[in-house]
């Protein structure tokens, strides 16, 4: 099982500059090459401060010029918000800047708020088409002269400039959760990235299922990649309290999340205060002591322990989301402690 790193500039408050989180997250990046991760993953929100990225594309070029062994992972492109030929065009680019090394997931999207500013409205759900229609149109320009007549986009003949380095395309990811977005990645020929959220290991082996039958269902594509992307963290075995301190945090992102998601409340320059605990009083996912058995949080002999069952469930590559509300202190000793007792275990 390959490991990767899920990463963004995360801003709770205005006492740390962009430029400083930007720094944070080059640092992450560089730890988890010389640490032996595969991957490091960097997706596309857009407004919210908690999670800082309008496009991965330069974020990642900035890393390839860093790096020499990561590869460098768009995830996720946002379907609705771009078109064909742009997301072509520059994931080509920034393979071409990698040598080799770029990976590109796309998604539908999720947030409301986003689609009302960049997609005049569209409903969320409706982002699948946007999907279901990119994907194919991307691999056909990276092949050669390609035009196209679909219900979202028609151009004439047209073709990504530059072409990729990686040949006959890069390795393109789909975000999936229910059965018939599994299907499509599969029969397109892509991989596949799952999150369970707050669920348990339950959820991975039902995400996992999907997977499966959409394999079984389409036996004239060769078998893709799974990856699961879940919150981490790692702490000492000398601080037996030490899960509570990472719990906290990562129910304060999902109360974010939750705030962004609703789409209730106007932000205040990019900021939007997390949902009360109180709305969450009969939601016990959300509670700390919930997420230190749902989320990947305990020392290393617990994350190997969980990582290992993942591994025999035939996952091929888990990626270490460390976005979380923490500092980036925290992150880093946890990054550290993965690097230094997880990854041996898996080598």
């Amino acid at each position: 099982m390959r490991f990767s790193l899920f990463v963004h500039m995360e801003r709770w408050d205005e006492e740390v500059s962009h430029r400083q989180l930007f720094e944070n997250l080059s640092e992450l990046a560089l730890m988890a090459e010389a640490g032996g991760f595969g991957t490091v993953w960097i997706g596309e929100h857009h407004a919210m401060e908690y999670t800082i990225s309008p496009s991965p594309m330069p974020l990642l070029a900035h890393l390839a010029a860093k790096t020499s062994t990561i590869r460098l992972g768009a995830g996720t492109v946002i379907a609705p918000f771009w078109h064909p030929l742009r997301v072509a065009g520059e994931c080509a680019l920034l393979d071409v800047i990698s040598n080799g090394r770029m990976e590109v997931g796309l998604a539908r999207g999720a947030y409301q708020f986003e689609f009302d500013r960049l997609a005049g409205g569209l409903p969320a759900a409706d982002g699948g088409k946007h999907l279901r229609e990119l994907v194919p149109a991307v691999r056909a320009l990276w092949q050669g002269d390609y035009a196209h007549d679909g219900e979202i986009w028609q151009f004439p003949t047209s073709t990504s400039v530059p072409k990729p380095v990686q040949q006959p395309t890069p390795p393109m990811w789909i975000a999936a959760r229910d059965p018939a977005s599994h299907d499509f990645a599969v029969a397109q020929g892509c991989n596949v990235m799952v999150t369970p959220l707050m669920k348990g290991d339950e959820e991975v082996a039902a995400l996992k299922e999907k997977f499966d039958t959409a394999v079984a269902n389409h036996p004239e594509v060769p078998r893709p990649d799974l990856m699961v992307l879940r919150h981490t963290h790692v702490h000492s075995p000398d601080e037996p309290d030490g899960w509570r301190p990472a719990a906290e945090a990562i129910n304060r992102f999902y109360r974010t999340f939750d705030a962004w998601f609703g789409n209730k409340t106007t932000p205040r320059n990019g900021f939007l205060p997390p949902s009360p605990e109180s709305k969450f009083e009969d939601r016990p996912e959300f509670r700390p002591e919930s997420l230190h058995r749902t989320a990947m949080i305990g020392t290393p002999a617990e994350v190997i322990e969980r990582l290992r069952a993942y591994e025999e469930l035939g996952v091929d590559e888990y990626s270490f989301w460390i976005d979380n509300s923490m500092s980036h202190e925290e992150k880093r000793t946890s990054l550290e402690l993965f690097i230094k007792e997880v990854i041996p275990a898996f080598q």
